[in-house]
């Protein structure tokens, strides 16, 4: 790369990060009238061009929360548009996710006086995903700790809080709340934004398997159990206990029809074996329950039942 283009890429890649995908498209086209075979210029041309059509869709949104939704969404589909290429150009990737989040961080920001508390707790949600995008986990996790005290029992909202003290060196209790998380609403948790080594080892161990599709996040906690990962727990509370065994009881009876979805069904209905057994072993119930519930793993998924008591 000659020393003109390389100056003029930082100037580009400086105006990426501060949200002006314009400047920097318009410095990037003059640099390939030197150097048109570049494939930094071209990589960075692509996330001028992609960052361009987010700001025509936010010109005409007037909401805040929907503009920073819509470029939290936006973020997913250009690394959809990204893994495309061959070529990644680390420099150009860091300053439109800079860019993004920052940009998505002061429209959530600014409505954090929300009157409502659900829409308080989603603006706390969002902006401690874009503290923790941009590497800021110690504002990440005080704003999803309040997310999490305004609105407690949210899978979507555990999960990241997890992911962030994961990534501040508590495996322990992310492990604890990735647990949690998954069992409370596996299918609301959005594993696009979750970045930990723990969660995405899990991630790649269970597509590894095989898994793919809808039932994918309900095979997550399964293969969390199995792989040794989900393996710090608690106690559940009388009235915990009392509604897991009629999930699995409601679980069970739909099983029976034979029209019932079993690609969600299944994976489901394992995890909540899992804490059923877990139940039994830590308030050392009588071991015929655990055996029998074994027994009921091993008629739904042999496969996991030989897993789990390997």
């Amino acid at each position: 790369m000659e020393i003109q283009t390389e100056k003029g890429l930082k100037e580009a890649l400086h105006f990426l990060e501060i949200a002006d995908p314009v400047q920097a498209q318009l410095i990037v086209g003059k640099l390939f009238e030197h150097e048109l075979g570049c494939e930094e210029l071209s990589y960075t041309n692509r996330c001028c061009t992609f960052w361009n059509e987010t700001s025509v869709r936010l010109r005409g949104i007037s909401d805040p929360y929907e503009k920073a939704q819509t470029l939290l969404s936006d973020w997913k589909s250009f690394r959809d548009f990204l893994s495309k290429g061959k070529t990644i150009y680390e420099p150009a990737l860091y300053s439109v996710r800079k860019g993004y989040f920052t940009a998505a961080l002061e429209f959530y920001t600014g409505q954090m006086d929300a009157k409502d508390p659900q829409q308080r707790a989603e603006m706390y949600k969002g902006a401690g995903i874009c503290y923790k995008k941009l590497g800021d986990y110690e504002n990440a996790r005080t704003c999803l700790s309040e997310a999490n005290r305004i609105r407690p029992n949210s899978a979507p909202v555990i999960a990241e809080l997890a992911d962030c003290l994961s990534l501040c060196g508590e495996d322990k209790y992310g492990k604890l709340l990735f647990r949690e998380a998954f069992f409370l609403d596996a299918d609301s948790i959005d594993i696009d934004f979750l970045d930990s080594e723990l969660i995405k080892c899990l991630i790649t161990k269970t597509k590894e398997k095989g898994c793919a599709g809808k039932a994918f996040n309900q095979w997550i906690p399964v293969y969390g159990v199995l792989c040794g990962i989900f393996n710090i727990k608690r106690e559940l509370t009388s009235q915990e206990v009392g509604r897991l065994k009629q999930d699995i009881y409601a679980m069970e009876n739909e099983y029976k029809d034979p029209s019932c979805n079993t690609e969600i069904l299944v994976p489901g209905l394992l995890n909540k074996y899992f804490w059923l057994i877990d139940h039994y072993v830590l308030t050392h119930e009588n071991t015929s329950k655990v055996n029998d519930v074994l027994l009921r793993i091993k008629i739904l998924d042999s496969s996991v039942y030989e897993a789990y008591i390997r």
